[in-house]
This record gives structure tokens, sequence and C-alpha cells, in this order.
């Protein structure tokens, strides 16, 4: 990767190899997927306005680890305040982070790489965002990093370094967990 750069007539920009704009739309693919159960509804509301309205989503926290750091409870001590806070904002919440996971890929797939799984035809992507499309790199990358951290055991700066690389598929994900890291941090340099 050739790291992001400022624009002189705005928006910033960066060259990827294929092999790692592959990699991200392949990471934001299966953030989508796995998010995308948070969007429905949840149970049935008693409040049939709210249901007229459709913001009636989940009440509890998910199960899975990732998802439970990507929608964590707002309320620590009192799950009856979480659960109806989660219930109002998860579905948005998740819908975001749809939505700027799959601006990334729509980034990726304007630099010519192709999402249809045909041969790539090129060996490079440059990919140019506008402030908007920052801002979507930049929530999308926290949320797919936050994910593999997950997965690693990482849940602060000291935990980096303990990550068992004995593990083959342990090292290539804490690989993949620093080039995100480098990638979130070119782009927040090149705003500067």
């Amino acid at each position: 990767m050739k790291p992001f750069r400022r624009r002189r007539r705005g928006g910033v920009f960066a060259e990827f190899d294929v092999h790692e704009a592959e990699m991200l739309v392949n990471l934001e693919a299966q953030l989508i997927e796995l998010v995308s159960d948070r969007t429905g509804t949840g149970e049935a509301s008693a409040d049939p306005l709210f249901a007229q309205l459709d913001v009636d989503g989940p009440r509890v926290a998910p199960d899975d680890p990732v998802l439970a750091r990507l929608f964590p409870d707002a309320y620590a001590d009192d799950d009856e305040s979480a659960g109806e806070f989660r219930r109002f904002t998860e579905p948005a919440l998740a819908s975001s982070k749809i939505s700027n996971a799959t601006a990334v890929m729509e980034s990726l797939s304007a630099g010519g790489l192709k999402l249809d799984g045909s041969e790539q035809t090129v060996s490079t992507v440059e990919v140019e965002l506008d402030d908007e499309a920052v801002q979507a790199w930049l929530r999308a990358l926290t949320d797919v990093r936050l994910s593999v951290a997950v997965r690693l055991g990482i849940e602060g700066d000291d935990d980096a370094g303990a990550v068992d690389t004995e593990d083959e598929g342990m090292a290539v994900m804490s690989d993949i967990y620093d080039w995100l890291g480098y990638v979130q941090e070119s782009l927040v340099q090149a705003l500067g």
C-alpha cells in the first residue's frame, strides 16, 4: 500500500495492491454479514406507535463477542435501561456500520477492483476519498479492526504484543490487525 496523501484540490488518495484491496473487501463483507442480523426488528413491541415507525430493535446484548464489542451496553449496571437503549438505537447503528463498510467496498470498486469474482485486470487499486468517504473509511476500519482485535483477545494496547504468534492463523490475523492500524493511521495523518 502507498499511504494516503492529501490532494491539492481536496480529498485524499491512496494506492492498494490488488491483494490488499481484496482482503479489505473480504473483511468488510464479513463485517456486513455479521452485523446484518442486528438491523432487523426485535421482539414484538407493546407500543403500536413504535411498531408502525419500525424503530423496534433487539433488547438483549449479542452473544457473539465481536458483536458485543461493536454494540456494547449503554448501561452496565441496569439491564432494563440497556435493553431499552439498545432497542431504539441498535438498528440504526447497525445500518450505519453496514453503510460505512459498503462505502469502503464501493471506493475500492471505483478504483478498479472487480467485486463480482471475475479476474482482476489491475495490479493496483487507487482510491480517492472526499470528506464524507473519509469518515466512512475511518469508521469502517475501526469496526473491522475491533472485530479482529476481539478474535485475537486484544483488549488494550498491552495485549497486542501478547498474541500467540506460534499459531500460524493467529500470526496472520495479528499481521492483518497491524496492517489495518497502518491503513487507519495513514488516513488520519493525511488529514492533518
